[in-house]
């Protein structure tokens, strides 16, 4: 069964994410930090976490399981050169994703693995034993003055 995140304002923030023309000046671009989208889900006795990170090589990017917390960053900087009859251009652009998602239940972190094909990173952890509840009867001591 997939989980997804509440997020109430998730059309307003892909508005301003894909929608929003970019100013034209150079000196005011500065790098987005955007939310790649996430699933995640069982199979069989594993986590299995996907996520989008197009055009990213794989050099690029940081996977971390700490605290059953899913840290994943990609960074990449892109440039563009054109040179047309009578004019010249140069752009420099920087791709930043981030996301750091709490995983449904207790996870050995240390054993995770990761792949990445089509610009979708595979992230599988294996799901840690549940430790036994150990029960125990307390007696009460009653105190008289």
């Amino acid at each position: 069964m997939p989980i997804i995140p509440w997020r109430p304002f998730w059309e307003i923030e892909r508005w301003f994410e894909e929608e929003w023309p970019e100013p034209e000046w150079p000196e005011f671009r500065f790098p987005k930090v955007r939310t790649p989208r996430m699933d995640i889900y069982e199979e069989g006795n594993d986590i299995v976490a996907e996520i989008e990170l197009p055009g990213i090589d794989p050099k690029n990017i940081e996977v971390e399981v700490k605290d059953n917390v899913l840290r994943v960053e990609a960074k990449e900087e892109e440039k563009k050169e054109v040179k047309e009859k009578g004019y010249f251009k140069r752009e420099i652009g920087t791709k930043y994703f981030k996301r750091q998602v709490l995983l449904p239940a207790e996870v050995q972190g240390e054993k995770a693995e990761a792949e990445y094909a089509d610009g979708i990173l595979k992230v599988r952890i294996p799901k840690a034993k549940p430790k036994e509840v150990k029960e125990k009867k307390i007696k009460i001591k009653v105190k008289t003055k």
